[in-house]
């Protein structure tokens, strides 16, 4: 076997069963760069970021991507339709044909590790079968110095082989496609996709597990950033609801824009880059994000236009979910080491497109874990086909699909945390209707979202009146500085208030719908949080 690059000298891949023609190891950016296209795989565009195409999967696979069962992970994994059970014995087999399928051939592995706080560092090994997919990895993962690549062991293995189908039928899986997490052999298996996001969020399901479940440490899909004095902000929101614009500070440093540990009086960044989408992106909008598009950084199944290499970002024939991968640090004012203290204020983002919940209001400890478990926002209509009306989306910690151990368990974590720490403030900011639900009302204006949540983090808040929610109970200010005080009470904003008491009640019984699949294991405390129905 030729190798080639930066290794630990006592390193081998045949130790772990995988005899490749050419291994190469920890090449820089522009060496990968150079030979994805020397093997015609991309192309750079305009600005000099390498473009590529991921073929089949554009997107995650969550119906493929499995949790190999055994003694680690029977009695705590929360088993059902986002955790797939696995035989250790399926795993074993289907290991030994990826292993097989890579023998003889030219592959590009990665040292790097997640968790920027060094007590809770993770080194993970990648092993790719195409040289753009190790550069996502030097990009979204954390690189570890040339001293430490020599002496480091990896604690956990990506072996991603997009070229391998399986044969559901003797090898268990539903599709060619797989993703299968094993934590006895501290590996994650990909086969069959490209998509590079699965190599990303596989190990923030590690953990998502290993963090809660080992250490107490609570683990958030969230962005943060922290503010001159230090004071650290947690930014939790499903797609739409404006989690990146709003983090998105320049008066304020960025920790990491996805993924989070909360320590004590700690929070730490997962990651080493940022995986942005870029569907519609402009420098007048994202201009953090426009800017990263440079050498270094990757570009998934854009367009450009046409007889030119300038992407038009506004092209989805391919997919919506375009994405830039690059390194933290192609954004300027990003803090590095990517760690803080406790944080001072959490946001939770939900896009209401009913017009029902306040643009901001203040949530106690019960609500804030009450709604940390729903998750809720509000898909408008055409957004998606079929989408006539909003309808509402529940995901549980904002990222349900990624957590291997029940809600209730994260949930609990969180408020433990605030119980530690009663100066810690959480907020649920209303970025969608005010005035009437989509179609009637209006869109909640940035500027006011943002004079919000500047307001939070600045104590502007912390004197004025606040009453409660009739229906949600959370907390209303009274005023605002700069924000019209006729709209922070989302009722006062509806010209027919009965309608709006009716949508009220409505979307509350949403919610306890909605929680009704968590009530069981939930404590006394997060169930009183609910909101009041009437028939």
């Amino acid at each position: 076997m030729q190798e080639f690059g930066k290794k630990n000298p006592s390193v081998n891949l045949a130790d772990l069963g995988i005899n490749v023609a050419v291994a190469h190891w920890n090449l820089s950016p522009d060496e990968l760069v150079a030979k994805t296209l020397e093997l015609g795989q991309g192309t750079l565009n305009d600005t000099g970021a390498l473009c590529v195409n991921t073929g089949k999967f554009t997107g995650r696979s969550p119906k493929d991507k499995f949790t190999v069962k055994d003694a680690i992970t029977e009695d705590s994994v929360d088993w059902g339709d986002v955790n797939i059970p696995f035989s250790p014995e399926a795993f074993d087999k289907l290991y030994d044909k990826v292993c097989a399928y890579m023998a003889g051939k030219e592959v590009w592995v990665r040292d790097s590790y997640a968790c920027a706080a060094p007590e809770f560092r993770l080194n993970v090994r990648v092993i790719n079968e195409t040289p753009w997919a190790n550069l996502f990895c030097n990009d979204l993962f954390l690189r570890p110095t040339e001293a430490e690549i020599e002496t480091q062991h990896h604690d956990w293995l990506i072996l991603q082989a997009p070229g391998f189908e399986a044969d559901p039928a003797a090898d268990g899986t539903r599709q060619g496609n797989f993703t299968i997490v094993n934590f006895t052999r501290k590996i994650i298996m990909i086969g069959g996709s490209a998509y590079t996001g699965e190599m990303k969020k596989g190990i923030f399901g590690v953990l998502n597990f290993i963090l809660p479940h080992q250490h107490k440490v609570l683990s958030m899909h969230c962005s943060a950033n922290e503010g001159k004095d230090g004071d650290v902000a947690l930014f939790f929101g499903l797609s739409g609801t404006g989690k990146t614009t709003l983090s998105a500070d320049p008066d304020r440093a960025l920790i990491g824009d996805d993924e989070h540990g909360w320590a004590e009086n700690l929070v730490f960044n997962f990651e080493g880059g940022c995986y942005a989408k870029c569907i519609d992106l402009t420098e007048e909008k994202e201009p953090q994000i426009y800017a990263a598009i440079k050498p270094g950084t990757l570009l998934e199944n854009i367009k450009f236009f046409p007889d030119t290499k300038t992407v038009d970002y506004s092209d989805a024939s391919i997919t919506e979910n375009t994405r830039a991968a690059y390194p933290i640090d192609f954004i300027s004012n990003s803090k590095e080491p990517s760690y803080g203290g406790q944080p001072k204020n959490v946001f939770f983002l939900t896009c209401d497109a009913f017009g029902i919940l306040p643009p901001i209001s203040k949530l106690t400890k019960a609500q804030a874990m009450y709604h940390f478990i729903s998750g809720y926002t509000a898909k408008v209509a055409g957004t998606e086909v079929g989408v006539t009306e909003p309808q509402t989306t529940f995901s549980a910690c904002f990222g349900r699909v990624f957590l291997p151990l029940h809600p209730t368990k994260y949930a609990e974590l969180l408020g433990k945390k605030l119980e530690e720490d009663a100066n810690v403030n959480v907020w649920l900011i209303n970025t969608g209707w005010s005035g009437g639900a989509y179609g009637t009302g209006s869109r909640m204006k940035l500027r006011y979202t943002r004079s919000m949540i500047t307001a939070a983090m600045t104590g502007k808040l912390d004197d004025v009146n606040f009453q409660p929610h009739p229906v949600f109970g959370v907390m209303m200010p009274d005023t605002v500085a700069d924000v019209p005080s006729e709209i922070l009470n989302p009722r006062n904003t509806w010209a027919d208030k009965e309608a709006y008491d009716k949508k009220a009640n409505d979307l509350a019984k949403l919610f306890v719908k909605n929680f009704a699949k968590y009530a069981d294991q939930a404590n006394d405390e997060i169930r009183s949080a609910a909101p009041v129905v009437s028939e």
